[in-house]
């Protein structure tokens, strides 16, 4: 299969040589290598790319002087660091460089932003672009595919998930899901603040994935994991710091009646919350297709907003009385919400929305219109 160009890619490219240290975030296997490497093949004569998870690397980047790091890097213009969190005090390390070494364009990758982001907050600061790479977006697989051949493959990409060992895969897509699911993922979780309970952790991702288009509340979940709360506020911080999973808060501003404190979580990959609960079943066989079509559509428009550069907040509304809208973006104080919906062709509005936001536009969106919804463009 030919190489999926990255939404990111052309940002990152413009993003060089301005004086800055570029950072890539992006879970395990999303394809930060192969980014990085598409991005290197125009100064391969110039660059340098160090894979982090070897031993001997990290060992050439720990606490060492910046004339002990320039006689390593040689005359490289650029210098890739996969993995960088990997390296003890990465964010000196940086500093050191960005500091003594302008001409020197460093890209570094990371796929734990609770450990990379954490080292490198206060040492970079002023001196870094910031993009995150997440699994191929809708728009990335019209590379390959016709709109046609999307929408045949649409039930196969909700129940698989978009990570790019699983498109890629072939026959195998089930095979490299599961391996994902039960190992690359948990690889820098259990690592991070030496974290050993991978069966609390196991747990609360089956937990989280029963509920996803639910309000979820961490008494509850501390009781059907049994651990206490503050370890499920915290675990789940870790999680959505890994790019696992990603929590909408209610949109409360006006109403008494709005909620304020329960959250909705969903999964940046649906493939990988199916792997978790072991459902790789068709869609006609599942009773959560309308929560996995929810959580679907809502992680692509995540991912769109991000591909694209589009800042906005995103949450859900409800009212205790039980009156709902999937759905919220505020960009710009323009609110927008969105219904979603696997069957039905209509919906009605709840009248206390709009009477309450008079400003705002709600749209339903179902297998019809889709696309319009997930497939944006700056």
């Amino acid at each position: 299969m030919e190489i999926i160009k990255r939404k990111i890619q052309d940002s990152v490219g413009k993003a060089l040589f301005k004086g800055k240290i570029v950072i890539i975030y992006g879970a395990r296997q999303v394809g930060k290598t192969t980014l990085v490497k598409e991005i290197q093949k125009k100064y391969l004569a110039e660059s340098i790319y160090l894979n982090c998870d070897e031993p001997d690397i990290r060992e050439a980047f720990s606490d060492k002087t910046s004339t002990e790091i320039k006689a390593y890097l040689g005359k490289a213009k650029i210098v890739i660091l996969d993995e960088a969190q990997r390296i003890k005090n990465i964010g000196l390390t940086l500093k050191l460089m960005a500091d003594n070494f302008p001409e020197i364009q460093i890209i570094a990758t990371g796929s734990s932003s609770f450990d990379l982001s954490s080292k490198i907050a206060e040492p970079l600061t002023g001196r870094k672009n910031e993009f995150f790479l997440y699994p191929f977006s809708y728009s990335e697989l019209k590379a390959i595919y016709s709109d046609l051949e999307l929408n045949r493959l649409l039930e196969q990409r909700i129940i698989f998930g978009m990570y790019p060992e699983v498109i890629e895969g072939g026959k195998e897509a089930e095979k490299n899901l599961k391996s994902l699911a039960k190992s690359y993922l948990y690889k820098d979780i259990l690592e991070f603040q030496g974290i050993r309970n991978s069966e609390a952790i196991e747990k609360l991702l089956q937990a989280l994935a029963l509920q996803i288009g639910d309000e979820v509340s961490y008494n509850e979940l501390a009781q059907t994991v049994g651990i206490d709360k503050n370890t499920v506020a915290n675990y789940i911080q870790i999680l959505e710091k890994a790019f696992i999973i990603f929590r909408l808060n209610p949109y409360s501003r006006n109403l008494r009646s709005e909620l304020k404190e329960l959250r909705k979580i969903y999964f940046f990959d649906t493939g990988v919350r199916n792997a978790i609960i072991n459902n790789l079943n068709p869609l006609n066989l599942r009773q959560d297709v309308g929560a996995l079509w929810e959580n679907f559509l809502i992680s692509e428009r995540l991912k769109s907003n991000s591909n694209n550069g589009l800042d906005c907040n995103a949450y859900f509304w409800r009212t205790k009385e039980g009156k709902e809208i999937d759905y919220l973006e505020d960009a710009g104080g323009k609110l927008s919400g969105f219904e979603i919906k696997w069957k039905k062709d209509k919906f009605k509005i709840p009248e206390i929305f709009l009477k309450t936001y008079a400003q705002s536009n709600i749209t339903l969106i179902n297998k019809n219109n889709y696309t319009d919804f997930i497939d944006r463009e700056s």
